[in-house]
């Protein structure tokens, strides 16, 4: 990536990037989008994607419920209420 290039990424990003730091982002960014053309190189045929590298198994608890519901409690304190919903004031057109 040349200069120029750097210095239109960055307005489209609104990212102010010092005429001193340009060269030096460009080789930056050059060297990671080499890396990426090298990993694109390499042969993943018959490799199956994977989501972690460990074959691990989340431990999940049982959905239970631990709590009482306090909906009528709330509602009774609430400003207003019908059909079990909170009415609110309406703010988007």
């Amino acid at each position: 990536m040349d200069p120029s290039e750097i210095q239109k990424l960055a307005d489209l990003a609104m990212i102010k990037i010092d005429e001193s730091q340009i060269t030096e982002v460009a080789a930056r960014i050059s060297d990671v989008l080499a890396l990426v053309d090298e990993l694109q190189a390499a042969d993943t045929t018959g490799v199956k994607p994977m989501a972690h590298p460990l074959d691990t198994v989340q431990r999940l608890r049982a959905d239970e419920v631990t709590e009482v519901n306090h909906r009528d409690e709330f509602q009774a304190i609430a400003p207003a209420c019908e059909d079990g919903l909170y009415l609110v004031p309406k703010v988007i057109d």
